[in-house]
């Protein structure tokens, strides 16, 4: 009852008719092979097949617990090789950005729907200072004025 699903992903599947326990993959979606290929060129083991597998597993305890009613959503094991990709491809911390990739990158992520963490909810930005919580110590406030202007003469001026 999934196959049309599964094929419409990228995962092709045959069923031989001599034995009935066994399942022979003949496509696997392009994210599957990207994922597979990232682990190779870290001297990793291959996971292609356990993805496979674990995917297929997915889907027959589905079938199972829905009697093949919840189908139409993304499989979960397709989230988490999709997010695997997502962060394996990100800036990472200290990486040097130049202004114009910052405003970039910091006009893409406020158009997300959660900006603040990865596909795996890990921290994606942090602030640099927290104007409330010096308040409330009664330290001096920053002089923002001055630090505005630093920061316009620093964007004139390049560093």
């Amino acid at each position: 009852c999934c196959y049309k699903n599964l094929e419409d992903l990228g995962l092709e599947l045959s069923f031989p008719e001599a034995n009935s326990s066994l399942i022979l993959v003949r496509k696997v979606p392009m994210c599957f092979i990207e994922r597979e290929a990232n682990e190779l060129r870290r001297k990793r083991q291959p996971i292609a097949k356990s993805i496979v597998e674990e995917l297929i597993q997915e889907q027959v305890e589905l079938v199972q617990t829905t009697r093949g009613g919840a189908r139409g959503t993304l499989p979960l094991t397709f989230l988490k090789v999709l997010a695997s990709q997502a962060c394996h491809g990100a800036i990472k911390f200290n990486e040097h950005l130049t202004l114009e990739e910052s405003c970039r990158l910091i006009e893409a992520l406020s158009s997300c729907k959660l900006p603040f963490q990865c596909a795996h909810g890990r921290p994606s930005m942090l602030p640099l200072a927290d104007i409330d919580h010096l308040q409330q110590e009664k330290q001096p406030k920053p002089n923002l004025t001055r630090l505005r202007k630093m920061a316009r003469a620093w964007q004139l001026f390049g560093k």
